[in-house]
């Protein structure tokens, strides 16, 4: 079986499968790490030869990467649905810190794939690459929503990409905690992580 090269609009059974390879993909990650999941494992659980992978995705790079981008457009999504639907800018700093903590807390493999391939620059070469994971970067939304609220007037005078960078480290932090520590209260922490926000920005 040859490797699907064409730009042709995928069939609905060609998604269908594509998208099953992701899941085993995240699944897999989670459970095992980046380094134990191989397209021949992969294949295995999804119940498919690896040829039949390598149909729909050339290498475990561009496989890894999909699951990858699967999974942050998913929790992006989340958190911008919350953010839009916040009244004022100081409710929407507050519904992004509440939506990335409820988020991780409900897709924990999610968590697991984004802490293999991202943060701990585990996922391939391609984001081994100095300067690919930028941490200042991963919080510029919630940055841009510190300079909304400065301009209404609502926050006080700071740094945005400073607060933003320690709000960020600081659900980060509690994240990795948990992963550890399961047995952590996340909706516990979200209370502590808001109030700790109010603290960093209001007058």
């Amino acid at each position: 079986m040859t490797p699907r090269r064409d730009r042709d609009t995928p069939t609905f059974t060609e998604r269908a499968r594509r998208q099953q390879l992701i899941d085993s993909t995240i699944g897999l990650i989670s459970t095992r790490g980046y380094p134990a999941t191989s397209l021949a494992a992969i294949a295995e659980d999804a119940g498919i030869s690896k040829a039949a992978v390598l149909y729909h995705f050339s290498s475990k790079d561009e496989l890894t990467q999909a699951a990858l981008t699967y999974v942050l457009e998913r929790f992006t999504r989340f958190v911008r649905d919350r953010v839009d639907n916040a009244p004022d800018p100081r409710a929407a700093v507050l519904a992004s810190v509440r939506g990335m903590i409820e988020y991780q807390r409900d897709n924990r493999n999610h968590v697991r794939v984004i802490t293999e391939m991202l943060l701990d620059d585990k996922g391939g070469t391609q984001l081994k690459t100095p300067g690919q994971h930028d941490v200042g970067r991963r919080w510029q939304t919630l940055a841009d929503l510190l300079v909304a609220g400065q301009r209404a007037g609502q926050f006080r005078e700071f740094d945005p990409q400073v607060v933003a960078l320690a709000i960020g480290g600081a659900i980060d932090n509690v994240v990795s905690h948990w992963l550890v520590h399961p047995d952590l209260d996340l909706d516990r922490a979200a209370d502590e992580l808001e109030e700790f926000t109010r603290r960093a920005i209001d007058r």
